[in-house]
């Protein structure tokens, strides 16, 4: 048993988990900053941009809540590249690599671009929702007192009720994070080599699957526990004085 796990652990094989970790890290962020705003502009259009804005708000966020994320990965890695202008899809998949001076700035693959916009998208609808809630649980009275006091519709949103519903809504939407952290593993179906996709590699050259997906799940606990753990102490730092909640 101590030679399998040695040779499980020789430097090739971390190496490949390691960089997947990575890429699972990388893509996470990126994509929960991207949702984070897709979600709150989404939930802002709903709230102040009429009636058009409310029916095309609720027109994403219905189909991407009803439709599994694994065909949307699909339709974003075949169907977009297939719809995409020859030369742009040419474009997309060249390497392209922009000179820093003190390091390089490396064009993504296309396989990565794919999974972010599809994740984006999944993520931006589910995180709309969640401020969506966090603003029914701010009292009416609120925006009642702010429009009383001459503040426009807008700006009664933005000043008065949308951070108390943030706030309201702050650790629903961490738990939007942890999801994502754990949805980077349907990437691997479209190519993408993150943690479950070198996990996979590392078993089929091994045939040790108990080992490989053994330490790629203590690496996505791993995440998982510093991320809600951040959040929780954001939420405590953010909660007002004398508050039980």
């Amino acid at each position: 048993m101590d030679q399998l796990v040695g040779d499980l652990l020789a430097p090739r094989y971390l190496a490949w988990l390691l960089q997947g970790f990575g890429v699972t890290l990388a893509l996470s962020a990126a994509v929960c900053l991207a949702g984070t705003a897709l979600g709150l502009a989404a939930c802002s259009l709903r709230e102040v941009g009429g009636e058009a804005g409310r029916r095309a708000v609720a027109g994403y966020v219905g189909l991407v809540r009803n439709t599994p994320l694994l065909v949307q990965l699909f339709v974003w890695y075949f169907a977009a590249a297939a719809l995409l202008p020859r030369a742009i899809t040419v474009w997309l998949n060249a390497p392209h690599v922009l000179n820093l001076g003190v390091g390089a700035l490396y064009w993504p693959a296309y396989e990565t671009l794919a999974g972010f916009c599809g994740l984006t998208l999944y993520a931006g609808a589910y995180i709309a929702e969640e401020a969506r809630a966090g603003i029914n649980g701010v009292r009416a009275a609120q925006r009642g007192a702010a429009l009383a006091l001459g503040l426009t519709p807008v700006q009664a949103f933005r000043h008065i009720v949308l951070p108390q519903a943030l706030r309201l809504a702050w650790l629903p939407i961490v738990g939007q994070y942890l999801n994502t952290i754990k949805n980077t593993s349907l990437t691997m179906t479209i190519g993408l080599a993150e943690l479950s996709y070198a996990s996979r590699q590392v078993e089929t050259e091994t045939f040790k699957t108990f080992q490989a997906f053994g330490i790629a799940t203590l690496l996505y606990v791993g995440a998982v526990a510093a991320v809600e753990m951040a959040g929780q102490a954001l939420a405590r730092r953010s909660r007002p004085a004398g508050s039980r909640r």
